[in-house]
Order: C-alpha cells, then sequence, then structure tokens
C-alpha cells in the first residue's frame, strides 16, 4: 500500500504554475499548505491520516511528525510536563543536550541521576539510582537505547513511574527501528520521541513525538511551539515511510556475525557496532574515511557504525573487512574527580585547563554527550578525547570553560 503523502503528491499530475511558496517555483514534492495538501498545523486529510497510521504501529494515542528532529520533540515532551505542574524531572547526567537545554527552555529543574563509567562509557542508571532521583522529582526521562546501544530497565522503570503516579518520558531517538518488539521505548513510557531519520530511512530531520492517555492532549499543544510552520512535504512523507518500512533479518544476522568478528563492545541493539580502537581511533577513522567508509562518531575511544534495516549486507561485509586489519590501542575513560567550583570563569585551552575544574559541561558531537561535567576535574584523558574532536559542544573556541579559583 502506498503512503498518505506519497499517494497525494503522486496524484497531482496536471499543470502547475506556482504563485506560492517555496520560492523555487517548480511543481514536485516539495511544495506548501495547498488545497490538496493538507496542512500539519490543522491536519485533516492525508497528514491526519499519515500520523494516524503511525500511532497505531508505534502503539500511541497520539504521534505527531516533526521535521525539526529529535530536539523538537523532547523540548515538547519537557513543555507538556512543565504545563502539566512538574517543576523537577530526574534526566540521567550523560543526557543528550537537548534534554538539558529543553529543561531550560520550559523551566524545569534537572535532578540527575548518577551513571557508572565502564571502558570509558558512561552505562545506562540503575534502577535504584532512578528511584532516589526520582523521590526528589516529578517525572523522569530516560534515554533508550543511549547512542552506544544500550538500554536502561524500561520494564522496571515503567513499573516504579506507575508507582509513584509519575510520568515516564523516553529519548528514544536511537531507537525508532525497534518499533514492533519488547525493547521499544513506546512499549513502558508516556510520552517518546523517535528519531526516525537516525535508524529508519527517513530524510534527515524527520522524527515522531508520541503520547499515551491524558499526556496526548498535552503534548499535541506542546508540539506547535517547537515544530516549524512551514514543514517539508518530502521530510513528511519520509517519516510516514520510515515508519512503516520492513524489519531486515538478514541486515540483522549480518550485524551480529559483523559484531562477532570485530570484537565489538557487547550491546543490545543490532543497529549500532561499537569497536574499541582506543587511542588509535583517528587514526583508523582516517584510514576507514580514506577508504570510503564514514563512522557514526569517533568519541576518542570507539568508531561507532550505525546500520538501519536499509543497510546493505555487501557492505557490513566491506566494514568487516576492513576493520579487521586496523591496529587497535588502549581504551581510557576512568570517572572524574570532583573539582571545586568557585566564581570566575575562564576559557583556556584544553591542555591549559588540566587539573582545572570544569565550569562549563562539554563534550563531543556526535554523540552529543558529556566528556566533562561542570565540577569535575579536566584530565589528561579528557584533554585527549576533546583536543582530538572534529567537534564538540560546550567549548568556546575550542578552549575548555573553568573555574579560576
Amino acid at each position: 500500500m502506498k503512503e498518505h503523502i506519497a499517494k497525494m503528491l503522486a496524484a497531482q499530475k496536471g499543470r502547475h504554475i506556482s504563485f506560492h511558496t517555496p520560492g523555487h517555483k517548480r511543481r514536485g514534492a516539495d511544495i506548501t499548505e495547498l488545497s490538496y495538501s493538507d496542512n500539519l498545523a490543522a491536519p485533516r486529510g492525508v497528514l491526519a491520516a499519515a500520523q494516524a497510521d503511525c500511532a497505531r504501529i508505534l502503539g500511541a494515542d497520539a504521534s505527531f511528525f516533526l521535521t525539526d528532529g529529535s530536539t523538537s520533540g523532547v523540548y515538547s515532551m519537557l513543555l507538556a510536563l512543565r504545563r502539566a505542574g512538574a517543576a523537577r524531572v530526574a534526566v540521567p547526567v550523560c543526557a543528550h543536550v537537548s534534554v538539558l537545554r529543553g529543561c531550560e527552555l520550559a523551566g524545569l529543574v534537572p535532578v540527575p541521576v548518577p551513571q557508572e563509567w565502564e571502558r570509558g562509557i558512561a552505562r545506562q542508571p540503575s534502577l535504584s539510582a532512578c528511584e532516589r532521583a526520582l523521590s526528589a522529582a516529578d517525572a523522569l526521562l530516560v534515554t533508550s537505547p543511549d547512542y552506544y546501544g544500550y538500554f536502561p530497565d524500561l520494564r522496571g522503570l515503567a513499573a516504579l513511574c506507575a508507582r509513584e503516579k509519575k510520568p515516564l518520558l523516553a529519548d528514544g531517538a536511537h531507537g525508532s527501528h525497534l518499533h514492533g518488539t519488547p525493547m521499544y521505548a513506546g512499549n513502558f513510557a508516556d510520552m517518546w520521541v523517535d528519531g526516525v531519520h537516525k535508524s529508519l530511512p527517513a530524510l534527515t530531520q524527520g522524527a515522531v513525538v508520541s503520547a499515551k492517555g491524558a499526556w496526548a492532549a498535552r503534548l499535541e499543544a506542546a508540539v506547535p511551539y517547537f515544530r516549524t510552520t512551514s514543514p517539508s512535504y518530502p521530510i513528511l512523507s519520509s517519516i510516514e515511510h520510515a515508519v512503516k518500512f520492513p524489519r531486515s533479518e538478514r541486515t540483522e544476522r549480518a550485524a551480529a556475525w559483523a559484531k562477532a568478528a570485530l570484537g565489538a563492545e557487547p550491546n543490545d541493539d543490532w543497529s549500532k557496532i561499537v569497536l574499541p580502537f582506543g587511542e588509535e581511533s583517528g587514526a583508523a577513522r582516517a584510514c576507514l574515511e580514506a577508504r570510503g567508509l564514514y563512522p557514526e562518531f569517533d568519541d576518542g575511544n570507539y568508531l561507532m557504525f550505525y546500520l538501519s534495516p536499509a543497510s546493505r549486507v555487501r557492505d557490513i561485509k566491506t566494514l568487516v573487512r576492513l576493520a579487521k586489519r586496523l591496529p587497535r590501542g588502549e581504551v581510557r575513560g576512568a570517572p572524574h574527580e570532583k573539582g571545586s567550583c568557585g566564581q570566575k570563569t575562564a576559557a583556556l585551552p584544553p591542555e591549559a585547563a588540566l587539573g582545572r575544574t570544569c565550569a562549563q559541561t562539554c563534550g563531543l558531537f556526535p554523540p552529543c554527550v558529556p566528556v566533562l561535567l561542570r565540577g569535575e576535574r579536566v584530565d589528561e584523558d579528557a584533554v585527549r578525547r576533546l583536543s582530538g574532536a572534529l567537534s564538540a559542544f560546550g567549548l568556546e573556541e575550542g578552549k575548555i570553560v573553568v573555574f579560576e579559583d
């Protein structure tokens, strides 16, 4: 069956002289809100039908298409939470930067949920850590799965939140390929976001934010604050296509074979192949890119290779053939020590910041999770990773903001 939006676009084959936006004036899929194309701000036609189809597939009472990425969905969930009376939300300390920015925008106080570090990766917070943080908060927001393919205890967290009568939110930006499986965040959360352009074949910026029960109406009221009034119809069409895209068991089997063949870090998400290269990660990335193979990110310890149901088995075989030849170094990343916070700050080159206390959370982009939290002491590993980063957040012109006193 053809998707609703694609079918609508294909049906318009007659003469079309454009006296409307967009300015390129060409007939095609990139149109605006016309008499036949429905309006995402008040959907009644094909867009309403497409969203309803996706809500049914995702197990939601309502789903809303986003052409501004998962970030706008995170912001929308947090605003809905604030408008429902929440003041504090428990979030993992290594949540995506959009969660912290969203809390600031919505006027919510984030209650940090500690995470343990293992082999240079922040692991999902324990159920007990979430329970302690939730006791001081009005809701809990978790990441499921995270960028490294690890999952929180969704079933346990859902039971905890139900017992405490507090909502569970999920940043599922990297888990849209899991709908229809027991590991899907939407099976447990009250509100959640899917970044369908990340692990399903949608165009970049395509995402869906969903809700159940009374949260559906609250989310619907919040979404317009962060969603453009000029949504891209090609992206909208690709969202529907992606959510309805079938699983590829052949690709999933190839992913499992590749992980075993390459000695990947064990995780529970078939779509994320995480290879430990340690201090050799930059050289390994450059070598692979010189041969036309581009990983999702290099965090200074690991190269992460992102798959989707659209990944080709022959490309996975190429990854195995090339990556097996590359030397590997020692993975680093012990927990950072706490430092002393002060009043005055200064921005220093990473090497000059060694031993000082970080005054502004910073990290690599991607994966857009912290390397250093505010209040942590800058160590040699942080200097190495931030100095070699292709791009980062929280730095000022490549410098780490530290406390002067």
